[in-house]
């Protein structure tokens, strides 16, 4: 006996629709408007339809959009959410989904009926309490649940008439069969003998295939679905012993083909369900969904239009009934194409029938067959053979199954005038029958159920896939997994039962590790996933009880769970461990070195297991105070045994004045916050006190800390040791803690008292004990000072200890720590101490003690703002900032006339006191504040001979931008010398930035000081261009004079060679610097010089360059008298733009170093005149060829432009409308415009839209113009040419109707092409299409900016400031020049 599925397979009902689930739908998603009055069948029949449109029934049941609730018509696609694989994916979530058996014995039976009686391939397969199976030789085979051949109907004979089985049904009570065949005939069958009842040959047009035939609900009616696309209603009678059969029309194929029906089949649980008297129908074209109801009376319900999809798209239908709102109805599910539909039908009170559509599904891939396997889970195939599970209220894809080796059986061969969506059609191979599917392919059948929960668990276990399996398990335990079969409804009792099963798997999941553990290190993987699952189960016990006993055995695994409890210990999800746990986990910590977690962990866990006294050595051991505190607060109540440990700890360094270490600030540090957390009631190191024990532990804190004594006191020990230990330690922080208890005890008599206490103990201890820093003792009076300052106060500090406090601060014979002092007594001051003191005493004291800010607070009280002044120019440390503070008092409002005035005064009275601290600040005070003054300033300090500073300010004064002084050209002659004398290297800068000197008086302050640049700007600006030539010659007359010697005494002995090496190539920079400036001079005015006048400029100067040339002999001067040969090319290369080269030649040969000796001489400065030539020539050339390239180019396509044909958009005249070809009075001239507009000429006459030129009219487009808001012949003629729709050329079309139509478009005939105004549009237009500049006006632009450096004697050119070659930076190199062999 072939194999057989389990009990369940074939005809349980388990995943029928559970009414217990109705609780957990979603109710939102139903709730939707309803749609009212229903169209007639008839409307729909006889409605056309085009296959391009969309079908459309104008009728409020349509679904309209717009009333639809968004929640149900949101379209959610999976596709967009679905990254990756989403095999692997979903398999990772979800598990397996579906469970796939083969059924082996129907598989057998089929392959053996093929080959021994030539049953054919398998087409069809249906399922009801049998399994009916037809083939391509017209037999049904019929098996039972078995999978045991009961009945084979039909003969081959038949099929061999009939064609191939290509439909099956089987009715409700599974006693008929149905069969379509493929040339037409539907046969029925009783399947409890075999026997044949009724064969139908005329139901439906005869040739055309059975696609469908499907029984209804009611026992005497089915439904057929012909390859025409047509739909028959077929009434089984039995009158008189006569089986008959009658037919009618539901749905013509020649209205649009029909390919898919499906009626609506409700169980034996729901046959008295309102809807299922209807008998309803669903149906599918190619372009709509109809729903028909076939009882009592035929009426369409409800009309779909899908609109466009792929043509090849298969259209699939599913009924389901589904609970919504405590209400079960149908839903039917319409794909075709990666989008499914769904439609709810309710019947509402007065049996109307309501269709509302819901949130539709979108995939990424075309479905070829659609089922439904319970009320929440659709089972789709796709075009590639692949099940998707997808889960419908969420829209989530839970499995893809690969069904590639099934072979499924096609049905394409029976969809004839529907042949491309054919290609795909598997509608009979795939059937679904309580909660089952069925696939037939061409060898085997495979059924496809839901896995149970149990079992989808188990498949992962098998797998080995623990986390997995165990994830799937809590999603099911929590209530969120999707296709859940076998659960219970009842949220205690599925925990209950999920809970069971996860304990299971952990501990199968530990066992399995350790096995591995060894060879594949699974511990690290496992052991934080145990943590987390005990935990969101709730079961500590299990964890520590039963796994941890499992993992101390292997010491690997130990170390790694009790190293994962600490996040779970910090983050307080573990807050009570069992004491062998406990203890482990210390042991642990301490054996590894890892203090820090031990410490983390105690502060967070329940001590109350633990042995105190060993944890509390434990922690004073490894320095883990925290813990201690913790473990003393929590475990005992104790708050004072922790500050007892501490202050044993850092009392005697400090009393012994020894350095602190590290370890004993950490200790003071923590003791200090915890103080401060005892006296705020927060618990230390996190959390609270309780409230009851809050009072009591502030009064123990007081108590300790203001004793007399500590316990086991010393004989020497000083009272009150522990207030004097913290003081020590860090007196600002200690009293900062107590500013912030003062502040909570406004209420509080007793902490008032305590209050009170403290600050006597604070003052006994630090007054007269020369143990503590001024700054200490200022902390403690600072402090006092603000405590006295509240307005609650009620504290009493005695006045003459503030009096003695003030005396040891401002002692004047102490230096030690004068900073300090002033500060620690401004801060008592600004806090409210100020109150505390005699005023005058405490001035004369800090005056004594050179407290000058203390000074400054006082006088500030008293408004004696000049006398600030005196302060700020007594302290070394602030003198700079009494600019400012001048500044602000002189400019800022708030302060009365007569105080600006006393502080303008002392400020003029100390002005050299500020110029010698800085100058500049004082130049843009008095700018400022004293300009009326000025020349008064300038004049004491010349008294005083303080040159320096009165340069300075006078430098600062004349040159600062902020300032606009008009100063006399005396005070900048007195700069220019002052200058010269100090600061000569600034001179030439400040004569070409100032304009307020004269120029005589400044030439001879230059020239006294011997400053020959300086004197040489003068002279050119004056206009003595000769005289400055002089100057400037004359002193590169003196450097080449002194760089010849030095060359010439090149030759020395060996210790002075290395000097002189350093010092010529410096002479060489200044010869070459100078000479700079001179050829600049030369440059600057050969432009406005004649011929012989631009010679004696520039022959001298090339002279001066070629005699010391004479002197450079031998070989040791050749690096000199090389440098001097560049240079004088340099020389040459500057002349050649203002001297003739014949006459530059004609000096050179007459010269002694170049006239004698061979050409060789000169060749270096002939080739250089020669290559300057070149390089011009070049230049001009280039030029040319790309002006001549760039005006052919732009000719060319102006000449495009204008000889282009054009093409009128009408074939009428724009003004009177008449057609030009059917006006036969005379031969009329035509006129077309560039925009397409074309009119007669004589319209456009009348117009007047036409501009007389001299040889003929310019005319132009008269809508356009008329467009653009203004008539053409009101504008300048220049503007009516550039119109855009103005004619290119003149173009006349003669018209005259001859009677043939051929030649009625007329002949075209062109003026010649002249630049007239529209040619002149024509090329405007043109040059907005090129973007950029041309290359004409590149080479315009250059002519323009360089022409001046070539251009020769003739025609000086200056350049343009607006030319992109007026950048410094830029270099026109079009091509190199050539290069010369030597």
């Amino acid at each position: 006996m072939a194999e057989s599925p389990d009990s369940r397979s074939l005809v349980s009902a388990s995943s029928q629709l559970n009414l217990m689930e109705i609780e957990a739908i979603d109710d939102k998603e139903f709730d939707i408007p309803q749609v009212d009055t229903p169209p007639t069948l008839e409307s729909i029949l006889n409605e056309p339809e085009d296959e391009d449109e969309p079908f459309i029934l104008e009728d409020t049941c349509i679904l309209n959009t717009e009333n639809i609730d968004a929640h149900s018509c949101e379209t959610s696609s999976l596709a967009s959410s679905d990254s990756g694989d989403p095999v692997e994916t979903n398999a990772t979530v979800h598990g397996s989904v579906l469970r796939r058996n083969v059924l082996k014995g129907i598989s057998a039976q089929m392959v053996s009926a093929a080959d021994k009686v030539d049953a054919g391939l398998p087409t069809a397969i249906t399922v009801s309490n049998v399994i009916a199976v037809g083939t391509s030789h017209g037999l049904a085979l019929v098996f039972d649940q078995n999978q045991a051949l009961r009945l084979c109907l039909g003969t081959t004979a038949t099929g061999a008439e009939y064609g191939a089985v290509s439909a099956l049904s089987i009715n409700h009570d599974c006693t008929r069969l149905l069969c379509g065949f493929a040339k037409g005939q539907i046969t029925m069958w009783d399947l409890a003998n075999g026997k044949l009842l009724r064969t139908i040959t005329d139901a439906h047009p005869p040739g055309t295939a059975i696609l469908h035939v499907k029984f209804t609900d009611h026992p005497a009616l089915a439904v057929c679905n012909d390859s025409g696309g047509s739909v028959f209603e077929l009434s089984f009678r039995r009158v008189m012993g006569m089986r008959t059969c009658e037919s009618r029309c539901l749905f013509s194929g020649s209205k649009g083909e029909v390919c898919c029906v499906e009626p609506l089949h409700a169980g034996p649980e729901l046959k008295d369900h309102p809807i299922t008297h209807y008998s309803l129908l669903a149906m599918a074209s190619l372009t709509k969904i109809l729903l028909i109801g076939l009882k009592p009376s035929l009426k369409v319900w409800m009309t779909f239009p899908y609109g466009k999809t792929d043509p090849a798209s298969v259209p699939l239908l599913a009924w389901q009934f589904v609970a919504a709102q405590k209400t079960i109805n149908p839903v039917l599910a319409f794909c075709r194409g990666n989008t499914i539909h769904f439609l709810l039908v309710k019947k509402d009170e007065s049996g109307t029938i309501h269709v509302i559509k819901q949130r539709q599904l979108q995939l990424n891939c075309d479905f070829i067959s659609l089922s439904w396997i319970n009320p929440r889970t659709l089972v789709l195939m796709d075009s590639t053979e692949k099940l998707r599970v997808v889960d419908r209220p969420s829209q989530e894809e839970l499995e893809t199954v690969d069904m590639a080796e099934l072979q499924l059986v096609y049905n394409s061969s029976h969809f004839k005038l529907l042949a491309l969506v054919g290609e795909k059609t598997c509608y009979q191979s795939v059937c679904s029958y309580a909660g089952q599917i069925m696939y037939l392919g061409t060898k085997s059948v495979h059924i496809m159920t839901l896995r149970n929960w149990h079992e989808r668990v188990d498949h992962l276990l098998k797998q080995e896939k623990f986390m997995e399996a165990l994830s799937l398990a809590w999603s099911f335990h929590e209530g969120t997994a999707k296709a859940v079969l076998g659960l219970f409804a009842e949220p205690a009792k599925r925990k209950g039962v999920v809970a069971e099963k996860m304990v299971e798997i952990l501990l199968q999941y530990v066992d399995r590790s350790l096995k591995k553990c060894p060879e594949q290190g699974k511990i690290q993987d496992m052991v934080p996933i145990m943590v987390d699952y005990c935990l969101l189960l709730q079961r500590k016990d299990l964890l520590f009880n039963q796994i941890y006993p499992r993992l101390v055995e292997n010491s690997v695994a130990r170390g790694v769970f009790l190293e994962s409890l600490e996040p779970y210990i910090l983050s307080e999800r573990i807050g009570c461990l069992t004491a062998p746990v406990m203890r482990d986990l210390l042991s642990y910590f301490q054996e590894n070195g890892m203090m820090d977690s031990v410490e983390g962990c105690l502060v967070h866990m329940d001590i109350t297991n633990l042995d105190i006294q060993q944890v509390v050595q434990m922690c004073w051991d490894n320095q883990l105070y925290d813990a201690m505190i913790y473990v003393f607060n929590s475990g005992m109540n104790d708050y004072i045994s922790p500050m007892e440990k501490l202050f044993q700890a850092i009392g005697p360094p400090l009393r012994e004045g020894k350095p602190l270490t590290d370890e004993h600030v950490v200790m003071g540090n923590k003791l200090l916050v915890y103080i401060s957390c005892c006296l705020a009631g927060r618990a230390y190191p996190l959390g609270d006190i309780p409230e009851d024990l809050v009072p009591q532990v502030k009064n123990q804190v007081f108590e300790f800390l203001i004793r007399l004594h500590s316990v086991e006191a010393a004989q020497e020990e000083e009272v009150y040791p522990y207030i004097r230990t913290l003081l020590h330690f860090d007196t600002r922080e200690f009293l900062n803690v107590l500013a912030l208890t003062f502040e909570d005890f406004k209420n509080d008599k007793q902490a008032l008292e305590y209050q009170q206490r403290i600050v006597d103990i604070l003052l006994k201890v630090m007054v007269d004990n020369s143990d503590f820093t001024p700054s200490q003792v200022g902390c403690l009076f600072t402090f006092l000072a603000r405590q006295l300052a509240k307005p609650d106060n009620t504290l009493f500090v005695n006045r003459k200890l503030f009096d003695q406090v003030l005396e040891f601060l401002c002692s004047p014979d102490d230096d030690s720590r004068h900073t300090e002092r002033q500060q620690v007594l401004l801060e008592l001051l600004q806090v409210g101490g100020v109150v505390q003191f005699d005023e005058g005493h405490l001035l004369d004291l800090a005056e004594k003690a050179e407290f000058y800010q203390i000074c400054e607070f006082m006088y500030d009280r008293k408004h004696l703002y000049d006398k600030i002044v005196d302060c700020y120019l007594k302290d070394p440390l602030r003198k700079e900032e009494l600019f400012n503070y001048i500044h602000n008092i002189l400019s800022m409002p708030g302060y009365s006339s007569e105080e600006k005035q006393l502080v303008w005064v002392k400020a003029l009275q100390h002005i050299k006191d500020l110029v010698s601290i800085n100058s500049a600040k004082t130049a843009e005070l008095v700018a400022v504040h004293f300009a009326d003054k000025v020349q008064s300033v300038i004049t004491s300090l010349q008294v005083c001979r303080i040159a320096v500073c009165q340069r300075s300010l006078s430098v600062d004064l004349i040159l600062n931008p902020q300032t606009v002084l008009k100063l006399g050209p005396d005070l900048h002659e007195l700069l220019v010398d002052l200058l010269c004398q100090f600061s000569p290297q600034q001179v030439t800068a400040f004569l070409k930035t100032s304009q307020d000197y004269r120029l005589e008086d400044a030439v001879q302050i230059t020239e006294k000081h011997k400053l020959h640049e300086a004197t040489a700007y003068l002279l050119e600006k004056k206009g003595d261009v000769q005289g400055a030539f002089e100057v400037l010659l004359q002193t590169l007359k003196g450097k080449l004079h002194k760089l010849a010697l030095e060359g010439s005494e090149a030759d020395k002995p060996d210790g002075e060679e290395e000097e002189t090496g350093d010092e010529v190539p410096s002479l060489l920079q200044r010869v070459e610097e100078a000479l700079h400036d001179i050829i600049a001079l030369c440059q600057r005015s050969s432009h406005g010089l004649n011929q012989q006048q631009r010679e004696a400029l520039w022959f001298p100067l090339l002279e001066a360059m070629m005699s010391p040339q004479k002197l450079l002999k031998g070989a040791d001067t050749k690096h000199t008298s090389e440098a001097l040969k560049e240079l004088t090319m340099k020389v040459l290369n500057s002349m050649s733009s203002f001297i003739a080269p014949p006459a530059i030649i004609q000096r050179i040969l007459k010269d002694p170093v170049y006239g004698k000796g061979k050409l060789a001489e000169i060749q270096g400065l002939i080739l250089g005149m020669l290559e300057t030539f070149n390089y011009e020539q070049t230049l001009l050339e280039t030029t040319t060829n790309l002006l001549n390239s760039d005006l052919h180019w732009s000719l060319s396509h102006l000449r495009k432009a204008v000889s282009r044909g054009l093409h009128p958009r009408q074939d009428h005249c724009n003004i009177c409308l008449q057609q030009y070809k059917r006006r036969q009075e005379s031969e009329e001239e035509i006129i077309i415009f560039s925009c397409g507009h074309l009119y007669h000429c004589q319209c456009l006459q009348r117009k007047e839209v036409g501009v007389l030129s001299e040889r003929q009219y310019s005319w132009s487009c008269y809508k356009c113009t008329s467009n653009q808001g203004s008539r053409p012949a009101d504008r300048p003629s220049t503007e009516s040419s550039r119109s855009h729709s103005a004619s290119l050329a003149q173009t006349k079309v003669m018209s005259a109707h001859r009677g043939i139509v051929a030649e009625a478009h007329g002949r075209k005939m062109l003026t010649e092409a002249t630049l007239d105004a529209q040619q002149t549009q024509a090329w405007d237009h043109f040059r907005t299409l090129y973007r950029g500049p041309s290359r004409l006006a590149v080479l315009t632009e250059l002519t323009h900016s360089h022409g001046n450096e070539r251009a020769g004697l003739s025609n000086p050119v200056h350049p343009g400031t607006g030319s992109i070659y007026h950048s410094e930076n830029f270099q026109l190199k079009l091509s190199p020049p050539p290069l010369v062999e030597e």
